[in-house]
């Protein structure tokens, strides 16, 4: 039968368009989508012992992990709530010390500054001469746009809060599902790659795991670290400010919001020693995750430390907090990828078949110190054609 050239081309433009439609529909939700199987992916082994737990009941085991993703975000809120609740009378203190407070006079070290200091000195001074009443009079003109910003991170918010609960949803269905749609995963990855496909998808998934570990391992050693800081340098609240910085942390955005704050307080109250001694440790908590992550998330996927740094810090800088974990799931495919294409990639199949070390050359697998009759079952248990035996090295490693 002769080939229609012209039926093949729109036959693969329908598809195409099929295609673009169907992605354009669903873009609204890509970002939930995204989340959700993050979620999913990293909490699956929870997920299944929760459902041992509770007699291999999946629906339980479903309603379980979503009451726990929904207590995540509300516990936090009722917990911030009750504790401003408790402290309304400090509050009130400290607005009624607000309002009567009166700006000092510039230290005489400020104009001592390169540059700025006499600047700074003579508009500190200023605002001593004037008062507070004079700073809320300049600062009357921009309220109007700091009323509009705050309404407009206000509905920031509230789609927070809308893709949090959708996120919710569809990782409920993908907990429902999961083996299905696994099984559909490797089924494509098998079909695009072969045995490749399938480790370049469970490794994906590794990766993920991975970066999960990370992150809740690095935010609880910086927010361990910022409760003793805090702590130790004296500052009040410090229960509320700790359990400020761990969301700040697990949301990637780090202690700082609640460190740098405190130490400014420290100078203001005259306590420079303990304000030292918090801005040093701030900066190292600040900074730690930078170490810490890569190698937490090495612990979830067996890749070179530096391409792990990479896609977890580029992933950030390019796509936000979601390039967290879309980074390195992207450059720990990649690499598989490279290294199955070099000859460098040992198949699960073929190091599962022997304990000993394998080498994949090209497109065959030798094994050092086996005979033929053994090499062979490990070939074709690899589904790789035999090859020639390379020489053997004294020390029993093989060389090439």
């Amino acid at each position: 039968m002769p080939l229609d050239l012209a039926r093949l081309i729109l036959a693969i433009l329908a598809i195409l368009g099929l295609m673009l439609a169907s992605l354009w529909i669903i873009s609204p939700f890509f970002t939930a989508i995204i989340w959700a199987t993050m979620i999913v992916v990293s909490c699956w082994p929870l997920m299944l012992r929760v459902q041992v737990m509770l007699n291999g009941r999946r629906a339980l085991a479903v309603t379980a992990m979503t009451l726990l993703m929904l207590a995540l975000f509300i516990v936090p809120v009722l917990l911030a709530a009750n504790t401003i609740v408790d402290n309304v009378d400090t509050l009130l203190r400290w607005a009624k010390m607000a309002s009567s407070f009166e700006v000092p006079p510039a230290p005489a070290w400020v104009a001592q500054f390169p540059l700025v200091g006499t600047r700074v000195s003579d508009l500190w001074n200023g605002l001593h001469e004037a008062g507070l009443s004079s700073l809320v009079q300049r600062a009357a003109p921009y309220a109007g746009q700091g009323a509009q910003l705050v309404a407009a991170q206000a509905g920031n918010l509230g789609m927070l809060v809308v893709h949090f609960l959708l996120t919710v949803l569809i990782a409920a269905v993908m907990f429902a599902q999961g083996e299905e749609g696994a099984q559909r995963v490797l089924a494509l990855a098998d079909r695009v790659g072969g045995e490749r496909g399938d480790a370049a998808v469970r490794l994906a998934a590794a990766a993920i795991r991975g970066v999960a570990i990370s992150v809740v391992g690095t935010a609880l050693i910086q927010t361990l670290l910022a409760g003793i800081g805090l702590a130790v340098a004296g500052v009040p609240f410090v229960g509320l400010l700790t359990a400020a910085a761990l969301i700040l942390c697990i949301a990637q955005v780090g202690p700082g919001l609640v460190l740098i704050p405190a130490v400014v307080w420290l100078y203001w109250s005259g306590d420079t020693g303990w304000g030292t001694f918090l801005l040093v440790w701030s900066v190292f908590a600040m900074t730690i995750d930078n170490f810490v992550r890569p190698v937490l998330v090495r612990f979830g996927a067996d890749l070179p430390l530096l391409l792990i740094f990479a896609g977890v810090i580029g992933g950030m800088l390019t796509m936000g907090l979601v390039g967290l974990f879309v980074g390195p799931v992207v450059l720990a495919v990649t690499w598989r990828l490279f290294e199955a294409w070099a000859g460098l990639y040992v198949p699960p199949t073929a190091a599962a078949a022997g304990s000993r070390p394998v080498t994949v050359v090209a497109e065959s697998v030798i094994t050092p110190g086996v005979d033929g009759a053994a090499a062979a079952a490990v070939n074709a248990a690899a589904k790789i054609e035999p090859a020639p035996a390379g020489p053997v090295a004294p020390s029993g490693t093989p060389t090439t």
